[in-house]
């Protein structure tokens, strides 16, 4: 579904069996969802009762332009980046990317309220195996990913430098 600016973005309708969740610890601004109410991207997660996996819906407003009218790779692939890392924090794996895989499959129009699905494939010791994908309400594929994320020491995080 396409939206255009001045119209109403409605992230919150989902499924019955989608349950909304907060992957990340309260109080983090995310480069990709830490504005919910902006013209770059928007995005809602949820839960997946029945399998757990990650999915959720992200609107690619007129801010995340590459090619004329449509999506820039880098925004799709920080979007898959997120969500996967999501998915592992949700699973309770406090994580850092080392590798991103992302297979690019048709071009995203700008205004699109995409579909988006991830999942913690394997765990061996501190590494964690996602993948993840994003797509129309149809099902079109836009792209699809792998990551390789390190669990890392959570006091890691608090120590953000401030201006």
């Amino acid at each position: 579904m396409t939206y255009f600016p001045g119209t109403l973005i409605n992230l919150e309708e989902a499924p019955a069996d989608w349950e909304p969740i907060t992957p990340f610890p309260m109080g983090s601004v995310s480069f990709v969802s830490g504005h919910p109410h902006g013209n770059r991207l928007r995005v809602r997660y949820y839960k997946r009762k029945g399998d757990e996996n990650l999915v959720g819906k992200v609107w690619f407003g007129p801010e995340a332009e590459g090619p004329p009218g449509h999506a820039h790779g880098g925004s799709m692939a920080a979007v898959l980046d997120e969500v996967m890392g999501a998915c592992a924090w949700m699973k309770g794996h406090t994580v850092l990317a080392a590798q991103l895989t992302t297979n690019f499959r048709n071009p995203l129009p700008l205004g699109t309220i995409a579909h988006f699905e991830a999942k913690v494939d394997r765990v061996e010791g501190r590494k964690v195996y996602t993948t993840g994908r994003l797509a129309d309400e149809s099902g079109k594929l836009f792209c699809e990913g792998t990551c390789l994320f390190i669990v890392i020491d959570p006091t890691k995080f608090s120590q953000r430098k401030q201006d």
